[in-house]
């Protein structure tokens, strides 16, 4: 056996949220260099045309971009019909669309700012996972890969509604490996730390705030995309094969 050889998603689909930047592309551009074809989503359709176009020179070959709004059931149906029809399916979700409209203390969260955190961090991953279902059965099992945040292990300062809707998906994560591992579904939940992206600019950004926050990493330093991306490309892959209903934190030992 050749352990290379197990990270390969030849003829493998991947449909991934949340794909025009960051995280997200990260993750789009190492399953499609592993060989997969990979429908990367977000909410603008020029922007993903831009993420498509730099995937296709980073050795993606075959790349669909699809606008669609994660929050909405109405555009996350029509995202799986397309990649139906595109690609006869989907083999691996990953869940990585998010959104935090607010931060700072938790009496700060309206209801308006409450109903899109959840519908987009928790409802979004829900009905997408429930959509791919019957399609991952035809194909005879598949991967869901749902990208949490340590806010949702223990809650984070100024990100508590954010922290509550990635404690929900994390639980999530185990309900569905466990009622889905007979259909040879695993799902399972990466929770990064402070990664450097324009999501979490607010943090890394503030030159006093970072200086703390690296006091309490054991690493030394903030995390990058590609180190988020490695780990999903194991857990999408026969690499991860006994690996379902876990909770990976990638945090440079914030957690520990």
């Amino acid at each position: 056996m050749n352990i290379f050889d197990k990270f390969k998603l030849t003829n493998k689909v991947a449909l991934i949220t949340g794909a025009s930047k960051g995280i997200g592309e990260a993750i789009a551009q190492g399953l499609g260099q592993a060989g997969a074809k990979v429908i990367i989503n977000s909410r603008k359709q020029d922007a993903l045309e831009a993420a498509a176009e730099r995937l296709r020179t980073n050795g993606v070959q075959h790349v669909l971009p699809i606008a669609a709004n994660a929050g909405h059931l109405e555009d996350i149906q029509r995202l799986l019909a397309q990649a139906q029809e595109a690609f006869g399916g989907v083999d691996i979700l990953v869940n990585n669309a998010a959104v935090n409209p607010v931060f700072g203390p938790v009496e700060q969260t309206d209801a308006a700012a409450f109903d899109k955190i959840m519908d987009v961090n928790v409802k979004g991953p829900f009905e997408l996972a429930k959509g791919v279902l019957p399609q991952m059965q035809a194909r005879g099992g598949g991967v869901i890969i749902n990208i949490g945040s340590i806010g949702g292990v223990s809650p984070e300062p100024f990100l508590g509604i954010y922290s509550v809707s990635k404690a929900a998906l994390v639980m999530l994560t185990k309900v569905l490996a466990k009622e889905w591992g007979t259909h040879g579904i695993r799902v399972n939940a990466i929770c990064p730390g402070l990664i450097q992206t324009k999501f979490s600019q607010a943090l890394w950004g503030n030159e006093a705030l970072l200086k703390h926050l690296l006091t309490q990493l054991p690493a030394g330093r903030i995390g990058t995309v590609d180190e988020i991306a490695g780990l999903a490309l194991m857990l999408a892959s026969d690499a991860g094969s006994y690996c379902t209903g876990a909770v990976f934190t990638a945090d440079g030992g914030h957690t520990v």
